[in-house]
């Protein structure tokens, strides 16, 4: 029964019955696009439209024109935040790289049973809310708090390590420590690590094998986390506001002032403009340094 159901070509062979021609045909190998339909509508509704706002008053509001930028530019006090804002995350990029490099590097020397362990503890945080985080720092990190109880203990203190950036990073890093070290465990997890071996068996030591061998193939996951970690604490509102103090405010903070204390949307939509704008143009001389690099390794190869 099956072989009669079957449709024999013109020369007498059995062949494969011909696909379906027309729209379902074309629905049925299309329609796996379909499937990100919602998830672009929802991306369209809840970050697209708002920032497309913000740009449009930035331009728009009260008066059209650039009077907002005249403003923001005008003003040393805006600049010195925009440029605190970056100095402050660089910092915190810094901080964590040279944290997260050998916690990484860790986990892809330990047993499986340590290396669970130690994705447990970098997991941690996102169990834990954000503003119970920092509220949890500022207690440990206040006057009388812990860290400067134990400090009195070798003489050392009181220091000031809330209302100050020194808090503000404490609470950045611990916060966006997650964020370097999953890249980095991700690239060093791949690396073969018999390329290590071999440049041992060929005269170099430990720690130089490490450098010019391990380290280089690692710079990907330096290069993503560094990446996720600078531009997330840009955008830091709630640590800052409670570690820091009213001088060393970051532009999150003016942004906040001006839109829900003054109502001034254009003035805060003009920060968010050159915000964004700094940050994709400090981001494009990143790529071409690490597109030069590369081209400069390979010719030097």
């Amino acid at each position: 029964m099956a072989a009669l159901l079957t449709p024999v070509a013109s020369d007498g062979r059995a062949g494969t019955a011909p696909p379906p021609s027309g729209r379902p045909g074309r629905l049925a190998r299309h329609w796996p696009f379909l499937l990100i339909v919602p998830a672009l509508l929802v991306l369209l509704a809840v970050f697209v439209y708002p920032v497309a706002r913000t740009f449009v008053d930035a331009f728009s509001t009260p008066e059209p024109g650039v009077e907002n930028f005249s403003w923001f530019f005008g003003s040393p006090a805006n600049v010195a935040v925009l440029t605190r804002t970056f100095s402050t995350a660089l910092w915190a990029t810094l901080i964590c790289l040279a944290l997260a490099y050998p916690y990484a590097y860790l986990m892809t020397v330990a047993s499986p049973r340590a290396r669970a362990a130690l994705l447990l503890i970098v997991m941690l945080p996102f169990w834990t809310s954000l503003m119970v985080r920092t509220f949890a720092w500022l207690v440990l990190l206040q006057d009388t708090g812990v860290v400067n109880d134990f400090l009195g203990l070798f003489g050392l203190g009181p220091f000031g390590l809330v209302r100050s950036r020194t808090g503000v990073l404490v609470g950045m890093v611990q916060i966006l420590m997650p964020f370097m070290v999953l890249p980095l465990y991700s690239v060093m997890s791949g690396i073969d690590r018999r390329l290590l071996t071999a440049a041992q068996s060929l005269g170099a030591r430990p720690i130089v094998a490490l450098l010019r061998v391990f380290v280089p193939l690692s710079l990907p996951g330096v290069a993503a986390g560094s990446t996720m970690v600078f531009i997330t604490s840009l955008g830091f509102y709630v640590t800052p506001a409670l570690l820091g103090s009213p001088s060393d405010a970051l532009i999150s903070q003016f942004m906040y002032t001006q839109v829900s204390g003054m109502l001034m949307w254009g003035r805060g939509g003009a920060m968010a403009v050159v915000l964004f704008a700094t940050t994709l143009l400090l981001m494009g001389l990143l790529g071409l340094a690490m597109r030069a690099g590369r081209r400069t390794r390979a010719a030097v190869r």
